[in-house]
């Protein structure tokens, strides 16, 4: 599905690219992200931003000043390496938000050198995570620009404009997808942490005064949820959490307001309404020496990937320092008129920020399902119909007797009405055509045997269970998008 970037030339860490099923997933999922958010919500636009912008915009968010990673060097071998990255690996403790100063002082007092030849290791530097490219026929003074570190930027220098545009009351967001760089020290765990990624971020926008006036809190105050709290984790307990409801978070005062226990909430049942399991989903709540500096209070969600629990997304209430920040550099006015109250006012931002390609390796790795088929394995990749990359196949029982042209006319009529990739495969015994298409998540296989030519009926076959029932050719394609869609599950056929 994917695989590093020109691979047979070598190929820099952190830089991947997608193959035909893997394209047809991304795509799947920054669809269904879309839909989720954009689409069936009348609070929220949408824009696209540039990739490269004016240099000041990230003057002003902090980012040529203090979107540093702390790097060490070892000095016999010369690899560099995040200090946080071997204090964590070394110490198996999180130092998450803590001050250069103390992760030098655990360095230096557990001894940590390099873990490839045991080379003692530089003093911690700060390296700047972005990358640098230029405007212009030449390299002259001034024409320096930065690949963009992150998309939320542009919707805060854009947010006049947008705001004038979109003509929507407060509280409303805008919503972005697109791609992302960051020069990270040391890539790892696939695509958990690579230089280039694609963002799916949201900034909400709320009058100050209005936190608190979220009318869909009710519907979503009794989901129950994994909390890891500020005073667990400052009791050490970092790997307990409490069950409790979102309501119960907020009234406990655990979540500070009811926008952002609303906004955690849907982040939460976007990845639970998509097949992820529940059980390897937790929220953590950042302690107060690790809150970004714009931050008054931020949450992961994390999920339990093999080498531990860490951040799938997160969200963040960044008050008002962003537009105060572009409204400082820029000498222009960010207020809008709230339309409730007629008064011009600067918006506090709730802000869920998702990466894609995170999201994506996650979904997969909760997907991925193993089965004794006999004495064989058997590998399922149990994907929600809406995200497969391929929503159907269509099978021949044979080449022979007319059966192979029927399939490819049932395939061209399902593929017309269902949104997304039919496969179509006569090659191979039944039983490994349904293996090939169960190991990358295509949920639904249809059959055209025999018993189609006598009264028009066809095979229909569902991937998790291998259940199979008889349906009529005709209603086939109406049905597998009702199926895809969710509007009807296998069992009620």
């Amino acid at each position: 599905m994917l695989f590093p970037t020109s691979e047979f030339y070598g190929t820099f860490a952190g830089f991947f690219d997608y193959g035909p099923l893997g394209a047809e997933l991304k795509h799947s999922l920054e669809q269904a992200w879309w839909r989720r958010f954009v689409h069936e919500r009348s609070d929220m636009v949408g824009i696209d931003g540039g990739i490269i912008t004016n240099p000041k915009v990230w003057k002003a968010s902090g980012h040529v000043d203090s979107f540093n990673d702390p790097l060490v060097e070892c000095m016999k071998c010369h690899q560099r390496f995040r200090a946080d990255h071997l204090v964590e690996g070394a110490l198996k403790i999180s130092v998450d938000g803590l001050p250069l100063e103390k992760v030098q002082e655990l360095m230096q007092q557990h001894k940590i050198v390099c873990p490839n030849d045991k080379g003692e290791l530089t003093q911690i530097k700060k390296f700047n995570l972005m990358f640098k490219t230029f405007v212009g026929a030449t390299e002259e003074e001034g024409s320096q620009v930065y690949l963009r570190p992150e998309t939320a930027q542009l919707i805060f220098a854009d947010f006049p404009r947008v705001a004038l545009a979109a003509r929507k009351p407060l509280p409303f967001g805008v919503a972005q997808i697109g791609k992302a760089f960051r020069n990270e020290i040391a890539p790892r765990n696939f695509v958990f942490r690579c230089r280039e990624f694609s963002q799916m971020e949201i900034e909400f926008f709320l009058h100050p005064k209005k936190l608190d006036d979220c009318p869909s809190f009710d519907s979503i105050k009794s989901t129950k949820a994994q909390f890891l709290t500020q005073e667990l984790q400052a009791k050490g307990e970092h790997e307990k959490s409490a069950e409790m409801t979102f309501g119960d978070a907020y009234s406990k005062k655990i979540i500070g307001t009811k926008w952002h226990a609303y906004w955690l909430h849907e982040c939460f049942r976007f990845f639970t309404d998509f097949g992820m399991k529940a059980n390897n989903l937790r929220l953590r709540q950042h302690t107060k020496d690790e809150l970004s500096h714009y931050s008054s209070e931020t949450w992961d969600l994390e999920y339990h990937y093999p080498w531990g629990w860490k951040e799938l997304m997160g969200v963040a209430n960044r008050g008002t320092f962003d537009l105060s920040q572009h409204a400082k550099m820029s000498s222009k006015n960010m207020e809008i008129l709230d339309s409730a109250t007629q008064e011009k006012v600067l918006p506090v931002v709730i802000e869920p920020s998702f990466g894609l390609d995170r999201m994506l390796f996650t979904l997969l790795l909760d997907a991925y399902v193993e089965k004794a088929d006999k004495e064989e394995k058997k590998v399922i990749l149990s994907l929600h119909p809406r995200l497969a990359p391929i929503k159907a196949a269509i099978f021949p029982l044979v080449k022979k007797e007319g059966l192979a042209e029927k399939a490819r006319e049932i395939h061209s009529q399902v593929q017309a009405r269902v949104q997304g990739l039919v496969f179509y495969d006569e090659d191979g015994s039944i039983g490994r055509r349904y293996a090939r298409v169960d190991e990358v998540g295509c949920p639904f296989a249809i059959t055209i045997d025999f018993q189609t030519k006598e009264d028009s009926t066809v095979t229909l076959r569902e991937r998790d269970s291998g259940a199979q029932k008889r349906v009529k050719a005709a209603d086939l394609p109406l049905l597998l998008v009702d199926l895809v869609e969710g509007r009807r599950s296998f069992s009620q056929l």
